[in-house]
């Protein structure tokens, strides 16, 4: 008899299988929808704006310099940061890119 009732209670013990891994599918989802489908979405927006870089552009890198782009190669981009200084920057630091012209300054 007590074989029985030892037997029956380790039977009834263990949840099937699905049960089990179901919790770790869930998390698993809410981490793609909240975190890493997000992401994903905001990385090829940022590489759609990097291709379509051209001169004129005013652009900020990521460093927090604003310039406007002189000339476009295929890894990097010359920056006019001032009047007659140009500087070269890496085509991915280009963070965001303000417009296609340039405002002029409150103060000229």
């Amino acid at each position: 008899m007590i074989d029985f009732l030892a037997a029956a209670g380790a039977a009834a013990a263990q949840p099937p299988i699905w049960l089990q891994i179901l919790p770790w599918v869930a998390i698993f989802a809410v981490f793609w929808f909240l975190m890493i489908r997000p992401q994903m979405r905001q990385q090829k927006a940022h590489q759609e704006k990097i291709s379509g870089l051209k001169r004129g552009d005013e652009v900020v890198t990521a460093g927090g310099l604003v310039g406007k782009i002189t000339k476009v190669e295929d890894n990097f981009v010359e920056l006019e940061l001032a009047k007659g200084m140009k500087v070269r920057a890496v085509r991915n630091t280009i963070g965001e890119v303000l417009s296609g012209t340039s405002a002029k300054p409150a103060n000229d």
